[in-house]
């Protein structure tokens, strides 16, 4: 769905996610990972911060970025893809943050890398999400989302190992799932989950959500 057809309004929230030009990998290294998570940081907020403060000793995550653009409830990274869940916070907010991560990104990649041209394809996609039961799913599905490499078929087949499969998503730290599993980490400030419905108010109530996806079999 485009954006264009979409008037993001406070108090709603919306499902966020672009790809690679092509399918072409957004992310080559680790770095690249980390880069995209900071900058969900950095650039949600109208003040500016330049990454060369961080060579002295000044942390992205340590920078009061209030009044906040957006609310990010959850986030996933993939190899050439990217998924995040929104409110906005302001008028004109998810417009704004979108436009500033995706720069922001695009020039730290061509530089990196040498390379001109777009990286993305095409405008970021948004589906509103009007409905309790359709926001829930997405908690799960943006959070279950690095199972695709784990097990590219989990979804269609039921997954083989299910407790390796839980092992493999605590250990990828390119999205919120180990947030919301109470980790301690300087990542935990991109997630401002109080504009969110309080789904899962503990660790345990997340992780038996988690658990019935994991189980699930269309068998």
């Amino acid at each position: 769905m485009s954006t264009r057809k979409i008037a993001f309004t406070s108090k709603e929230y919306y499902h966020i996610y672009n790809r690679g030009n092509s399918k072409q990998k957004i992310f080559l290294n680790k770095a690249d990972y980390q880069r995209f998570m900071d900058l969900l940081y950095a650039v949600n907020s109208d003040k500016r911060f330049n990454f060369s403060d961080s060579i002295k000793g000044v942390s992205v995550y340590e920078r009061d970025a209030e009044p906040l653009l957006v609310s990010i409830g959850a986030y996933c990274l993939m190899p050439n893809h990217f998924h995040i869940l929104i409110t906005p916070l302001s008028d004109g907010g998810v417009t704004k943050f979108m436009q500033k991560l995706s720069t922001a990104y695009v020039m730290y990649f061509n530089e990196k890398y040498k390379r001109t041209g777009t990286l993305f394809e095409g405008k970021f996609k948004a589906e509103h999400l009007n409905t309790d039961k359709y926001l829930k799913y997405i908690f799960s599905y943006i959070n279950l989302n690095h199972l695709k490499l784990f097990q590219k078929d989990w979804r269609e087949v039921g997954l083989n190992q299910k407790q390796k499969a839980v092992e493999y998503l605590q250990r990828n730290k390119f999205s919120s799932f180990n947030d919301f599993l109470g980790s301690k980490r300087q990542e935990n400030v991109i997630l401002t989950r109080e504009y969110f419905p309080a789904y899962f108010p503990g660790k345990e109530d997340f992780l038996a959500e988690i658990m019935t996806w994991i189980n699930y079999s269309n068998s």
